[in-house]
C-alpha cells in the first residue's frame, strides 16, 4: 500500500494594482507552489494530496482519527496558524468548531507523521504572522517557536553541510545540500528532539518521536524563493523528501 501524504498550504492569492499616469486598475491571481514537491512525492510508493490554504476550513478532518485513517503523514508549508484556528463558522457565525491544531497534535500522538516546513507563513514567519508559538501543535514538533518574526534571509545563498551518518533521511544525499536563500530560526529544541542539520547554531532540520508518531521541523522551504530551482530540480531534493516521508510514516 502506498504511503499517503497530505501537503497543507503552498497556495496564495494576489491583488495587483497598476497605475498608468492618471489611470489605475487592479486584477487578482491565484497560484500554488507545489510543482516540485508534488513531482518528488508522486511515485510508486507515495500518494500525494494537496490541500490549498483556502480549503482547510472545508476539507481538513474534524478528528485526529479521521486524519490518521486518510494520511500517513502531513506536511504544513506556508499556511499560518490562523487558517486552522479561524474557520468562517467560528469567526463569522460565532459557533464552536474543533481546534485543528489540537487535532494535529493528537494525530502525532496516535501514530501520524508531521512535518512543519519553513516559509513566510510557517513557524512564526514574516512579522510573526505564522503565529504557531504557544499553539497545541507546538508540543508535537521538535522545535519551540519564537514570539516574533523568525526569518533568516540569506540572499547570498549558502550550502548546508551534511553528515550522512546523522540520520536515515540523509541516506543517498552526499555531504551537502544545494544552496538555500533562507530559513526560519527556532527558539530552541525539545529535550527529546535531535538536531540533525544546523547552521550557525540554528536547528535547520530536527526530528522527534512523540507519542506513537514522529515529527520533523524543517526550517527551509519546499519551494522558491528560499529553496531555489537548482535545489528543487536536483536529485537530492527528490531523495531527501522521499526519505523524510518514509521516516515520518515509519517505513524507514
Amino acid at each position: 500500500m502506498k504511503i499517503s501524504v497530505l501537503l497543507v498550504g503552498e497556495s496564495w492569492q494576489m491583488q495587483i494594482v497598476e497605475t498608468k499616469g492618471a489611470d489605475t486598475f487592479s486584477y487578482s491571481t491565484y497560484e500554488v507552489g507545489t510543482a516540485y514537491i508534488e513531482a518528488a512525492l508522486s511515485t510508486d510508493e507515495i500518494a500525494f494530496t494537496h490541500m490549498p490554504c483556502h480549503m482547510v476550513q472545508e476539507q481538513f478532518p474534524d478528528t485526529a482519527e479521521e486524519l490518521k485513517n486518510k494520511y500517513d503523514c502531513v506536511i504544513i508549508s506556508d499556511c499560518g496558524a490562523n487558517t486552522f484556528l479561524l474557520p468562517a463558522k467560528t469567526f463569522l457565525q460565532h459557533e464552536p468548531t474543533p481546534n485543528k491544531l489540537e487535532i494535529l497534535k493528537k494525530y502525532v500522538e496516535i501514530g501520524g507523521g508531521l512535518c512543519m516546513a519553513g516559509g513566510y507563513m510557517s513557524f512564526m514567519g514574516i512579522e510573526g504572522k505564522g503565529r504557531y508559538n504557544d499553539t497545541p501543535v507546538e508540543a508535537a514538533l521538535p522545535v519551540n517557536f519564537q514570539k516574533n518574526d523568525d526569518r533568516v534571509e540569506l540572499p547570498q545563498g549558502v550550502e548546508m553541510q551534511l553528515d550522512p551518518r546523522k540520520h536515515k533521511i540523509f541516506e543517498g544525499l552526499g555531504k551537502s545540500l544545494p544552496r538555500i536563500l533562507g530559513y526560519n530560526r527556532a527558539a530552541g529544541v525539545k529535550d527529546s528532539a535531535e538536531v540533525i542539520l544546523e547552521y550557525n547554531g540554528d536547528p535547520v532540520i530536527s526530528v522527534m518521536e512523540y507519542g506513537k508518531g514522529r515529527s520533523i521541523g524543517y526550517a527551509m522551504d519546499v519551494a522558491p524563493h528560499w529553496c531555489p530551482k537548482e535545489f528543487c530540480e536536483s536529485k537530492i531534493y527528490k531523495t531527501l523528501w522521499t526519505n523524510i516521508v518514509k521516516w515520518l510514516a515509519q517505513k524507514a
